[in-house]
């Protein structure tokens, strides 16, 4: 027998105000058609001063623990992968520990923007792996409206608020099950740090004692994207002896929909196994995997014995990418 993280439950939340690309066109010099060609984003939600990361993040983390029958006394881990945190330190992951009544457990944050949920995933499987806990709350959550210059059309029409979380749960699969058993598979990450430039927030405690705004490189950003988030895929389906044949659905790191699309057309994958949130959430960073998924497993699209691939690439360059059987 082998122990293995199994997905137990979903969850997501998203802040109450909705914005459609015609209303962010009268604050901003843009229009919906500049928006929808370039980047597939429709709408996007925006947290209001009383929703925080960890307000959503907990919100997303009731219901998640409400599909998985579990309880918040099951916990004994909790990540939250952000780059929105609600303050420097504590880490956001206690405050939602706070707010959903999980007793004494591992709580901790992990920072790798857009590719923070699976930094945390590959974090969660190890550790259950390993015996540390039972049941682990792996979340994603941003508030990445309050990092925004709303006076910079190329990066403020990008990006959204919300969280996603997910349970995962160690269990026991026989060895001979294999890439059929239930499970995270493998996963595999990565940073180039040489790149942080490209896209990174200018301001920060030890720099300049603000929280700052995201600054980008689009087309650098686009292109390295491109050609990492397909690499990495191809890794992690080569280290379970599978191929993109056997893929069911590919959740990818809802960015930009040109970003998506070629990424698919790299690897063969056909789009109807690709789930979009892209124009209804736009860029919500570390939350845009795990609100994916949700929203794929609550409308019945992915089901048990699916065999799923998430991946994503965010600033740092950091990207990753995880293969599990639901």
């Amino acid at each position: 027998m082998t122990r293995r993280a199994v997905l137990s439950g979903t969850g997501s939340a998203l802040p109450r105000t909705r914005v459609s690309n015609a209303e962010l066109a009268k604050r901003v010099d843009t229009s919906d058609e500049w928006i929808v060609e370039r980047t597939g984003i429709r709408f996007r939600h925006i947290a209001e001063p009383d929703e925080t990361t960890g307000t959503l993040g907990a919100a997303a983390a009731k219901e998640a623990l409400k599909a998985a029958g579990l309880e918040p006394s099951d916990i004994g881990l909790i990540i939250v992968a952000t780059a929105t945190p609600d303050n420097t330190f504590p880490a956001t992951a206690t405050k939602v520990q706070a707010l959903i009544g999980a007793p004494d457990c591992i709580a901790f944050d992990v920072a790798a923007v857009c590719s923070g949920f699976l930094y945390a995933v590959s974090v969660a499987d190890s550790m259950l792996r390993t015996g540390a806990a039972k049941h682990a709350l792996v979340i994603g959550s941003e508030t990445f409206s309050r990092i925004l210059d709303w006076e910079d059309r190329t990066t403020c029409v990008l990006f959204g608020d919300g969280a996603g979380a997910i349970i995962l749960s160690a269990e026991e699969v026989a060895d001979e099950a294999g890439a059929k058993g239930r499970g995270i598979l493998a996963t595999r990450l990565h940073a180039e740090g040489q790149y942080c430039d490209m896209l990174y927030v200018d301001g920060g405690p030890s720099t300049t004692g603000t929280v700052g705004h995201v600054r980008m490189q689009g087309r650098e950003v686009f292109r390295h994207a491109v050609t990492n988030l397909a690499s990495v895929l191809g890794e992690v389906l080569a280290d379970t002896g599978l191929s993109a044949e056997d893929v069911d659905w590919v959740v990818p790191h809802q960015a930009n929909r040109r970003i998506i699309d070629a990424t698919a057309k790299k690897l063969g994958l056909p789009a109807e196994r690709v789930v979009l949130t892209v124009d209804q959430h736009a860029n919500t960073s570390a939350a845009s995997v795990p609100l994916a998924l949700d929203l794929a497993v609550r409308d019945g699209r992915i089901k048990r014995g699916d065999l799923v691939v998430l991946e994503a690439m965010g600033g740092g360059f950091t990207w990753g990418a995880a293969v599990l059987r639901v």
